[in-house]
Parts: C-alpha cells; structure tokens; sequence
C-alpha cells in the first residue's frame, strides 16, 4: 500500500515554520514511515505530479506568484494547512499593510537610506517579477484552508502531533503548553 503525500510551501514567511517541521528531529523518520514528501523546498521537488494528501502552506501571500502557488496546492492537496502566524494572519510582512504600495516602492528603490545604485530612478520591471499585492493576505482570504497551526513557528510538537493525527485518523488533542505563546 502506497503512503499519503505530503507538500509544503513557504509563501511570504521567513522559514522559521520549515525549520519547526525539521526540529521534529528523531521523529522525522517516523514521519517518513508514514508519508512520502513530495513538492517542497525541503525535497527539491517543485511540481505536482499527482493528487496530495497532505499540503502545509508557510507564509501569507505579498504578490501574484504567492497566489498562484497557494491555488496550486489548494487544487492538488486534499486537506491543506495554514502553518504559523504568516499563514495565519500575515504576520510580519503585513506590517507593510497599512502603507500605500506607492510608498513602499518608493522606499525601496527610490529613497531608501541605503540605495545608492538607482540613479536612474527605475523600478524592476519585468515579466518574470511577481506582481505585487496591494496587502499582504493571509491563506485563508485567497483559498479554503482545513486546518491552521499557530505560533511563530509553530512548535515542533504541535506540527508532529497534527499530522500524526490527520495521517492516522486519531483525534488531535491540543493542550495549552503545545500551542501557547511564549
């Protein structure tokens, strides 16, 4: 019998919910007795080559590519889970939310205290460049989410016990020390 598919992503994040999933330590290879892990940045795979069971998406989304990764694993994976406060709520990189788009750029490429290279005043433009979002959006407000992990990252235990239970079909109990705020 062929094991479940699990995929992870990390979206607008800073990786910190992978390095969670990685500090399951030992278990890791419990967690590969029980699934195969396919498209993540962790394996190097980066498509779908079929049907997931499993999707874990890291990090909100800032721009277009973000988006269109996201509808990628909602159309391919069966239960998809929002890890950490990023997928969550946008987490840090929301901090830009409340500043107009025109002013970030301007920050960034124009009047930025440490750019110095920009004399002809241009922004990046081309087609391979994802479009930035007017806001950074959390997973849920561009796709159904099933399931969401916080913390920030999550901790290593929560992580564990959540798939071991979705993979297994036991219920998934969540004491306060597993998903509290440190």
């Amino acid at each position: 019998m062929s094991k479940p598919l699990v995929a992870t992503a990390s979206l607008a994040g800073c990786f910190g919910c992978h390095m969670s999933l990685l500090d399951i330590d030992e278990r890791i290879l419990k967690l590969v007795e029980l699934v195969d892990i396919g498209k993540s940045p962790v394996t190097d795979i980066k498509t779908f080559t079929q049907q997931y069971a499993v999707g874990i998406i890291e990090g909100g989304c800032c721009n277009s590519e973000n988006v269109h990764n996201l509808q990628e694993f909602r159309k391919n994976c069966d239960i998809l889970i929002s890890l950490g406060e990023c997928a969550i709520m946008g987490g840090l990189p929301a901090m830009r939310n409340g500043i107009p788009i025109e002013e970030c750029l301007n920050e960034a490429y124009l009047e930025g205290p440490t750019v110095h290279l920009n004399t002809e005043k241009i922004f990046p433009n081309d087609d391979e460049l994802p479009m930035l979002l007017d806001r950074v959006y959390p997973a849920h407000e561009i796709v159904k989410i099933d399931y969401f992990l916080p913390g920030c990252p999550p901790r290593a235990d929560l992580i564990w016990d959540a798939l071991v239970a979705l993979l297994t079909g036991k219920e998934l109990e969540l004491p306060y020390e597993v998903v509290k705020y440190d």
